[in-house]
């Protein structure tokens, strides 16, 4: 009587084992995959919905002044960093009035040649379709360390952002007379529509 219920239990277990190894593979080849495509599925349709609100929301009136708004801001912070290049010529003006606020003896400005093309238009950014970049070399005497930094400073807060390249210092050999400065100062440029 044992042996039967061995037999039994033993054709029963291999009956088991034989369907759990059955729908183990049918799960593996049909229905794993199909999850899969199943969360991909999901996973675009989410992306699809959320492009959709995006341009439900960007129809609406009030998203469209919050995007104004915002596009102004951007362009008034640019104007920080470019100066358009009809201004471009006062520039040099500008610094001169900085160099007289603070004071600063022999002072001369010129444009750099050597880093701007023949044209005037300015040094080329590779990648930069829209900005240029326009060199200049300022020289002056300052009377001390103080003088100079004062100048520094006021160039550096200057709007649009004049870059200090580069610049050299040479103490005095007389007392009375400043110490000689020479600096390389960058600007960047909107270059004009037409080019």
């Amino acid at each position: 009587m044992k042996s039967i219920y061995r037999k039994y239990l033993k054709t029963a277990a291999l009956i088991w084992a034989g369907c759990f190894v059955l729908f183990f593979l049918a799960y593996m080849y049909a229905l794993s995959p199909q999850e899969k495509t199943k969360k991909q599925t999901e996973r675009q349709l989410a992306e699809q919905k959320q492009m959709y609100e995006s341009a439900l929301k960007a129809a609406q009136e009030k998203t469209k002044i919050q995007l104004s708004e915002q596009i102004e801001r951007l362009r008034n912070s640019l104007k920080d960093f470019v100066i358009d290049f009809e201004d471009s010529a006062n520039l040099t003006f500008d610094i001169s009035q900085i160099a007289n606020e603070k004071k600063v003896a022999s002072f001369s400005v010129k444009d750099t040649k050597a880093k701007s093309n023949r044209r005037g238009k300015g040094s080329e950014i590779p990648g930069c379709e829209h900005i240029s970049e326009n060199y200049m070399s300022v020289s002056f005497a300052a009377a001390n360390f103080s003088q100079f930094a004062t100048f520094l400073n006021a160039l550096e807060r200057h709007r649009p952002v004049v870059f200090v390249d580069k610049f050299k210092i040479a103490r005095s050999e007389q007392d009375d007379s400043g110490h000689k400065v020479g600096m390389d100062l960058a600007v960047f440029v909107r270059k004009p529509r037409g080019s």
